[in-house]
Parts: C-alpha cells; sequence; structure tokens
C-alpha cells in the first residue's frame, strides 16, 4: 500500500519544544537522558539491569497472571509474561486513558508503535527479551475526557454519576450504548466484529479497567501485548519509600518547578505544574488530592485527616489507598517496571520533560521518550480524488484558510498574488527614502507610513480578488474541502478524533496487521497511508 512521510515540523501540528526534541536541539539535552535511536538502547539496557530489583520482577509476575486469570490471551503474551521473572527482560511502555472503546484513533498508534519498537529491539540485541505493555490509567479520574468516542461526526456518550478511579466504575449503562452503536455500525461482517467486541467488553464485564483489558486484549492478541492495571495493592507496595519522601520532603514539587523554570527560560510552556503533595488519596468513589494544613495531613473536601505518624502507618498497611497524580505516575511506573522505553504523544512527552530531575533526586532510572507514530489514513477511494484534483499530502495539513486560498490560486486563470507589485512599490519608495534623508530626516516617518497605507491597500484588494475567485469558484473549492474535512474531521488530526470502528467497518482485520506493517517508530515523520 502507498505511503509518504512528512516531517513534524511541515504538517504545523506539533509544538515547537517537540518538534525541536525530535531536531536534538542541543538546549534540550538536560530534559532528558538518552534520545531514541537503537544504538542509545544499550547503555539504557545496562543502566536499567544495575538499577532494577528482582524482586519487583516476581511481584510483577505474579500480579500479571491474576490479573489475566479470567483472559483468554495468547501464548505469546502469556510468555511475556513469563519472560518478565528474567532478568534479561525488559519493556517498552505505552500509557493511555480508559476511554470508551478506545477513544480517538491514536489509542492504536501507541500501541502499534510500542509492539513494533519490541521487534526493532529484539533483533538489534538477540540476547535480551522485549516486552511491549499497555499501562492502563485506570486510577485516572477525569470521567469526562472518557465517556465518549466519535463515530460519523456522532458522540457516542456513557451518562453516569461521576466520582473516584475510573478503572474502579462498574459498567452500569453501557448496555443501552450497546443499543446505539449496533444501530450505529449497521450490518455486515465487520459490523458484527465490533459489536462483538464491544459487548464483551462492556456488558459481560464488571468493570471499566477489566473491560479495558478485554478489548485491548481482543484487538492486540496476535502480538503479545501485556496490559498492566497499576491500581494493585502489591504494585503499590513496591513504591512506598518514594510516597513517603512526596509526602514528608515534597521532593517532587520542589524539583519539577526548577525544570519549569528552566523550560520556561527555554522559551517553551508548562504542560502541568506539581502540588506540593502530588499524591491522591483514592478509595470506592473518592480520588481527591492529599493535602498538609496548620499540620496535619488531610483529604481534600473530606473529613479523613492523620498526624505524620498516623499517615505513615497508613500508607504502609493499605498502600493501594494512595495514587500518583500525573506528576509522579511516570516515577510508579519505572519503579515497578523493568522499562527501557516510554512511548506517548507530544503532549505526555512534553510533562515527562519536566519530571527528570525528580527521577535524579529519587534514584530512579529515566527512560529514553519516544513520539508515538502518528498517521493519516486514506482510502483508496479518497486517495484517487486528491489525485484527481491535484492536492499534495502537504498541503492536506494546511489549516482551512491557506487551503483554500492556496487552491484558489492553484486553480485560477488568473494570477491573485500582489507579492511582485509589493516588492516592486517597496524599490519605488526607497528614493523616497533617500531624498528625506539628504532633506528632512522627520520626513522619513511620513515616508514609511506611506509605504504602509499602500501595502495595505494591495493586500486589501488582493483580499477581494480572492474572495471574488472564491464564489466563482466555489463547487472546486468545495470539492477539496469535502475530502480536506473527510480526512481531518473538525480542522484536526483524524487521528485525534475518528474512532477506530470507522475504519474497521472499511477495512476489517486487515487494519491492525497493515498498521504494524507500515509504521516505523524510531522514524520520527508522521506518516501518510492509503490502504
Amino acid at each position: 500500500m502507498p505511503t509518504d512521510c512528512i516531517s513534524f515540523r511541515e504538517t504545523n501540528y506539533f509544538s515547537s519544544f517537540i518538534c525541536d526534541y525530535l531536531d536534538e536541539n542541543p538546549k534540550l539535552k538536560p530534559l532528558y537522558n538518552r534520545f531514541p535511536n537503537l544504538e542509545n538502547f544499550k547503555a539504557q539496557i545496562e543502566e536499567k539491569s544495575f538499577a532494577f530489583n528482582n524482586q519487583s520482577r516476581t511481584i510483577l509476575v505474579e500480579v500479571l497472571k491474576k490479573q489475566y486469570q479470567n483472559v483468554e490471551a495468547s501464548e505469546l503474551t502469556l510468555q511475556h509474561i513469563e519472560s518478565l521473572q528474567q532478568e534479561n527482560t525488559f519493556t517498552v511502555t505505552t500509557g493511555h486513558q480508559l476511554n470508551l472503546f478506545t477513544g480517538p484513533l491514536y489509542f492504536l498508534h501507541k500501541i502499534i508503535s510500542t509492539i513494533n519498537l519490541t521487534k526493532e529491539l529484539k533483533e538489534k540485541y538477540p540476547d535480551y527479551n522485549f516486552v511491549p505493555i499497555y499501562w492502563m490509567a485506570s486510577e485516572d479520574h477525569d470521567f469526562d475526557e472518557i465517556n465518549y468516542f466519535n463515530f460519523k461526526g456522532k458522540k457516542i456518550q456513557w451518562n453516569r454519576e461521576d466520582g473516584g478511579a475510573v478503572g474502579r466504575f462498574d459498567t452500569n449503562g453501557l448496555e443501552a450504548v450497546y443499543d446505539i452503536i449496533s444501530a450505529e455500525f449497521g450490518p455486515g461482517k465487520h459490523a458484527e466484529q465490533l459489536k462483538l467486541w464491544f459487548k464483551e467488553a462492556y456488558v459481560n464485564h464488571d468493570n471499566l479497567a477489566d473491560a479495558t483489558r478485554y478489548l485491548a486484549n481482543a484487538l492486540f492478541t496476535d502480538y503479545g501485548l501485556v496490559v498492566l492495571d497499576a491500581d494493585n495493592a502489591e504494585l503499590k507496595r513496591l513504591f512506598i519509600q518514594h510516597m513517603q519522601k512526596e509526602l514528608l520532603e515534597q521532593t517532587s514539587f520542589n524539583k519539577v518547578n526548577e525544570t519549569n523554570k528552566l523550560i520556561e527560560a527555554l522559551g517553551y510552556g508548562v504542560q502541568v505544574n506539581p502540588r506540593e503533595i502530588n499524591l491522591f488519596y483514592i478509595a470506592d468513589n473518592l480520588r481527591e488530592r492529599i493535602v498538609f494544613e496548620a499540620g496535619v495531613f488531610k483529604v481534600n473536601n473530606t473529613e479523613i485527616s492523620w498526624t505524620k505518624d498516623e499517615l505513615l502507618k497508613h500508607l504502609i498497611e493499605f498502600p493501594e489507598r494512595f495514587s500518583p497524580n500525573v506528576i509522579m505516575r511516570p516515577l510508579y511506573q519505572e519503579v515497578i517496571l523493568p522499562n527501557l522505553c516510554y512511548i506517548g504523544g507530544g503532549g505526555e512527552l512534553a510533562y515527562w520533560f519536566q519530571v527528570k530531575s525528580n527521577f535524579e533526586a529519587q534514584a530512579v532510572v529515566f527512560p529514553i521518550l519516544l513520539l508515538r507514530n502518528s498517521v493519516l489514513i486514506k482510502t483508496e477511494k479518497q486517495n484517487q480524488k486528491q489525485k484527481h484534483l491535484d492536492i499534495s499530502n502537504k498541503d492536506l495539513f494546511l489549516k482551512r484558510p491557506s487551503f483554500i486560498n492556496k487552491r484558489v490560486r492553484k486553480i485560477s486563470n488568473i494570477d491573485i498574488d500582489v507579492t511582485e507589485q509589493i516588492e516592486h512599490l517597496e524599490q519605488q519608495f526607497q528614493h523616497l527614502y533617500t531624498l528625506a534623508e539628504q532633506t528632512d530626516k522627520s520626513f522619513i516617518g511620513a515616508v514609511d507610513a506611506q509605504v504602509k497605507k499602500q501595502i495595505k491597500g494591495l493586500q486589501h484588494l488582493e483580499k477581494r480578488l480572492l474572495k471574488a475567485q472564491k464564489r466563482k469558484l466555489a463547487d472546486e473549492i468545495s470539492r477539496a474541502t469535502d475530502l480536506q474535512e473527510q480526512l481531518f474531521p473538525n480542522q484536526s488530526l483524524q487521528e485525534r478524533n475518528t474512532n477506530f470502528s470507522e475504519l474497521y467497518l472499511e477495512f476489517g482485520e486487515d487494519l491492525i496487521p497493515t498498521l504494524i506493517e507500515c509504521l516505523q517508530p524510531l522514524k520520527g515523520e508522521f506518516t501518510v497511508i492509503t490502504l
């Protein structure tokens, strides 16, 4: 199938922060450990080998086996879980919220990037084993971000009471959503498979974490993906010393604030700001911040409180009741996993850059950070229409006004571009600038004002001519913008809006194998695929 690549910077959909990282701008070096290329993984393996505790491997494997007791996992996935007991096995991890029916399409892109990187690492370093991990954000509490998915311009939404960690939410009410999507998906082999997946995941499982594990396993059963729910007492027990340090010393608050100042001094914005204590307290229907006020530790918006000694005793007895926020979650991940690399989107990597200094303070190895694959998927019909309209892939990424203006100029039999006239005007005024210099310099401002007035007039005329041509060429423009809207719904990237179900209806079981075949996680470019 035809593929094309565009640099992330040229798409104009990615921040300068991320683009500078991909370009290995040296000013960003203090914010990460090693850049993601195959050669750098050798040193990362050695560093993680020395630091990671074998007892943690035993606990990790025991927890995963329990979590997979009622899952029909592939032999490869079960082998991967067993292999985590071995000192020469390492993980590559991506994380994602528990979005209804996977949410936006980049859920697939993240996991496929992770699977494909483990394959590349195995080829390069055959003496080691590499396991792809999907870390479920089961302790997240922002239900409004995950309770829907988009399907052909419609929002399919699950309405229920909010409260607590989303992974613990029961699946009551999702049978009604199933009835809605059954009608939306319609008839056909591919539609029936989608309905089966949804029903098995959300109607036949008791909570959202189990439902999401089932679905991720079903989609990637052939590729050995291991799904981890870190909302677990035994895994939290491995993290006690770091949570204690957080509670008593406010380490992450101090370190991340220092890094934030550096990031702002470099001219970038910060993604998140740390709290004095970056831990939540969780129980059924409860996930609230832990705060320290007037010498007492409290759970925000509740009557729960402790003295210092009471809190530390409670932490040791019930570590599962303490939940890391966005600042501490990366640290928790790297403490409990023999992990080499985290794969995420631009926003995720931006906050990972903020926490490296906290890793150093906590003596935990900082992973390699890799931007996930980003993909635009076109059907053959859309590709043929694009060719007929003579639109390049790069032009598709233009913002709508620029896309239309470029289109008008391209198909118009009139050259509507006053750049040459403006240059000629500026040259003509050079004589007046010289004359003002020689006679009375106070006239330079008047000349300058006249230049700006004339240029503004030409630009205004250009806009009016373009507007007239747009009316004249309305049908041609409409065909082009219709195509762009199909591929960039709501004038945003396809992968941030479209759910995989739309493409599965079209391509069925070929969808994921094709993406597996095409995506190269270390290539560092945006991929365009025609299926």
